[in-house]
């Protein structure tokens, strides 16, 4: 019969030291407790006997050396809790990065996480600087789609120029198409979510180059997107839906009206910046540049909008109407101050006659 009292021994695979309790099974306590690396709890014999629970290793290990060696773990813990500590110092200060004004003074350890989707970017620089064929085969291999890498990248390599706009919506189209192909609805959620802003940006082109949704489920679709927190993503979504709106303006116009009325500053702007008569990176829309009357739904709401974002997004848009149309912009300025003597208004009507002589 065992004697009832604990004996230290050694585990030589694992070099960890072992307690057992040898305790009869007559006793009182009907346990055994064998505390190795692989353990059991037996109620007959130590070591025999059918399993009762499976002790988790790194529990047991910790528990047997917190009693042998307590000063090491002890430091153990506290190295730990200092690298923990210096882990999420680390995060908030990537997180509330301002980011570099150029390229090369982008430390390379952010640049690794841009370029791997793990953290996304916080200005123009950053934007820029991230390498979306790096970016798309780091995000298609963590998203065990690697077969879908070399069809986007063969269309990549015909582009006849590669720029970050003309990369981002080939990147876009041609997942859409792949996604088309093999019914993968989940990995179109999972762009759309990612909190890579790049990641997103090319959702937005998959919605504005999907020819089936009508006009009205086309805005409805890259709505969200519109309202993105970040500053890429909402240029993005109104550069992707762009040539829609333009070839069903008034359709458009129609339902843009009623976004300038919504409580998110970045959608109103988006119905402004959408249907600018020139735009920036982007076709102009002829009928605007002769007929900028045409977009009054989407603008007399927003005449002394409260938001500079969307002041700018205003004066500008007047701006290009200025350059074909300087009469018709400059009337509409001179009944804007009249009717509205804000400074809202007078920051808009300003900027939008800066060409006008």
């Amino acid at each position: 019969m065992a004697k009832d009292h604990p004996c230290l021994n050694y585990n030589n695979s694992f070099k960890t030291p072992c307690i057992q309790y040898y305790v009869p099974a007559s006793s009182p306590r009907r346990f055994v407790l064998l505390v190795r690396t692989n353990a059991y709890i037996d109620a007959d014999r130590p070591g025999t006997g059918s399993p009762w629970r499976r002790f988790n290793k790194f529990i047991v290990r910790f528990i047997v050396s917190f009693f042998v060696y307590p000063q090491k773990i002890i430091s153990s813990a506290f190295k730990g809790l200092l690298w923990f500590k210096q882990q999420t110092c680390l995060m908030n200060e990537i997180k509330k990065r301002t980011g570099a004004r150029s390229v090369k003074d982008i430390p390379p350890s952010i640049l690794e996480q841009l370029n791997t989707g793990k953290i996304a970017t916080v200005n123009l620089t950053e934007w820029l600087a991230v390498d979306q064929k790096l970016l798309f085969r780091n995000l298609l291999q963590q998203l065990d789609r690697a077969n879908y890498i070399q069809p986007v990248m063969n269309a990549i390599g015909q582009l006849k120029r590669q720029t970050v706009n003309t990369i981002n919506e080939t990147i876009g189209s041609g997942l859409l198409t792949l996604i088309i192909k093999n019914k993968d609805h989940e990995l179109r959620q999972l762009l759309s979510a990612h909190p890579a802003d790049m990641v997103r940006c090319w959702a937005a082109y998959m919605i504005g180059n999907d020819p089936g949704p009508d006009t009205g489920q086309l805005l409805h679709q890259i709505r969200p997107f519109a309202a993105d927190g970040h500053f890429g993503v909402r240029e993005i979504a109104w550069m992707a839906v762009r040539p829609g709106i333009t070839n069903n303006l008034k359709e458009s116009i129609k339902i843009l009206s009623e976004w300038v009325r919504d409580n998110d500053a970045n959608v109103r702007r988006f119905a402004s910046e959408a249907t600018r008569p020139r735009g920036v990176w982007c076709a102009h829309i002829t009928t605007l540049k002769q007929m900028p009357q045409q977009g009054l739904p989407i603008l007399e709401p927003l005449m002394a909008d409260c938001s500079r974002y969307v002041q700018d997004s205003v004066g500008n848009w007047l701006n290009d109407a200025g350059k074909t149309q300087p009469g018709f912009v400059t009337d509409l300025c001179n009944r804007w101050n009249t009717i509205s003597p804000t400074k809202a208004t007078t920051y808009i009507t300003k900027k939008a006659l800066r060409n006008i002589v």
